[in-house]
């Protein structure tokens, strides 16, 4: 089982922005590979530090983590997951500032020296089918992603000679001043197109048209955004990917409703199916079921068949299937059948008697939600 994110970082789950923030770079100043030289056991844990800020620092994924936990991002890659320390430096390197002297053990530094760049996000929807939620599917969709040309080549920056920065002296009341700036020219990465070939942008990059499969885990609500990391748009020279974005659409269902994890169905059933009792076929997201209707069903009555609704993202079992049994009054009779009716008036098998095991509508309500 993963580590809580928030024991990772020494935090409480009502900790600010500010404290998460502090948190993590203590930790990662802890155990920053230029301290840990050679340590696997602190190189783990300077990912993991990394990875719950990741995750706690951005507003969204911070709520969807408090809602599912670590349900949340799995399948796919989504999430914090998965990060390497190419990913950590480029992502967090103002956490560290000049901690370590603008060297980050070959990464590239970002309190000085040339950095990796990241390529731009891509966002796409995914529409979903209600058996698909509740099962968990596997999508293969087309996506548009710009990569490197073939042929592309670089060669090392004249104007910061490799380093990214450029650092200007000048002369002041104070004396002399130097300030380093990340290079206009090849903006910061210490590398320009050498050789650019046809149909190539001006980054050295390709539009390509790409399959992705995404596995989508059980669970997933409309509106809910999921990661998989490193297929984004690329970066120019040893730059790292983007990611691309799913936001997940869910389709209607003609008969079945959700609410959380569980599911609500509308029987309607004929006055004499609730006198005599009856056996109906309904839908369920695992396919067709049959219930057995008791003689003299109420209208109103919930039949809940446990564990028949949406399997929770957090792994927590599965909802319920609520069906909800509606006694269908005709609005016309034939002659004959009037008669009849008129007849029960006063027949005390007619007479409404409610049993304390028969709940109000209030009380239904409550059951529901509780």
């Amino acid at each position: 089982m993963k580590e809580d994110y928030y024991d990772i970082l020494g935090v409480s789950k009502g900790a600010s922005a500010a404290e998460i923030k502090k948190a993590y770079r203590k930790k990662a100043l802890e155990y920053h590979p230029d301290k840990n030289p050679g340590d696997a056991k602190a190189e783990e844990m300077f990912k993991k530090a990394a990875e719950a800020y990741e995750v706690l620092s951005d507003p969204d994924k911070k709520a969807k983590y408090d809602q599912f936990g670590h349900a949340a991002f799995e399948g796919g890659g989504f999430g914090g997951g998965g990060m390497n320390m190419e990913d950590i430096f480029s992502q967090f390197g103002d956490i560290f500032g000049s901690a370590f002297g603008g060297g980050f053990s070959g990464f590239g530094g970002f309190g000085g020296g040339q950095r990796r760049v990241k390529g731009s996000n891509l966002r796409i929807r995914v529409k979903l089918t209600l058996e698909e939620v509740a099962n968990g599917v596997e999508k293969k969709v087309k996506v548009k992603r710009k990569l490197q040309a073939d042929g592309v080549t670089y060669k090392t920056c004249p104007t910061c000679g490799g380093s990214g920065q450029v650092t200007k002296i000048a002369n002041t009341i104070l004396g002399r001043m130097q300030t380093s700036t990340t290079c206009s020219t090849c903006g910061g990465t210490g590398q320009v197109i050498d050789h650019r070939p046809s149909g190539a942008d001006t980054h050295g990059l390709k539009t390509v048209e790409e399959t992705v499969s995404i596995k989508i885990p059980p669970g997933v609500e409309d509106g809910m955004q999921l990661k998989v990391s490193g297929k984004g748009n690329g970066a120019p020279g040893n730059g790292i990917p983007g990611d691309l974005l799913v936001a997940i659409e869910t389709e209607e269902h003609s008969t079945l409703k959700r609410e959380g994890d569980n599911l609500h169905y509308d029987l309607y059933i004929s006055i004499s199916e609730a006198v005599l009792g009856s056996s109906k076929e309904i839908d369920t997201v695992g396919g067709k079921v049959r219930i057995k209707l008791e003689p003299g069903i109420q209208s109103g009555k919930i039949l809940r068949l446990r564990g028949k609704g949406i399997q929770s993202l957090n792994g927590y079992g599965s909802g319920d299937l609520l069906v909800h049994v509606n006694v269908w009054t005709p609005k016309e009779l034939t002659r004959e059948q009037r008669e009849f009716f008129e007849r029960m008036q006063n027949d005390e098998n007619f007479v409404p008697r409610p049993e304390k095991s028969d709940k109000s509508f209030f009380e239904k309500v409550k059951d529901m939600f509780s």
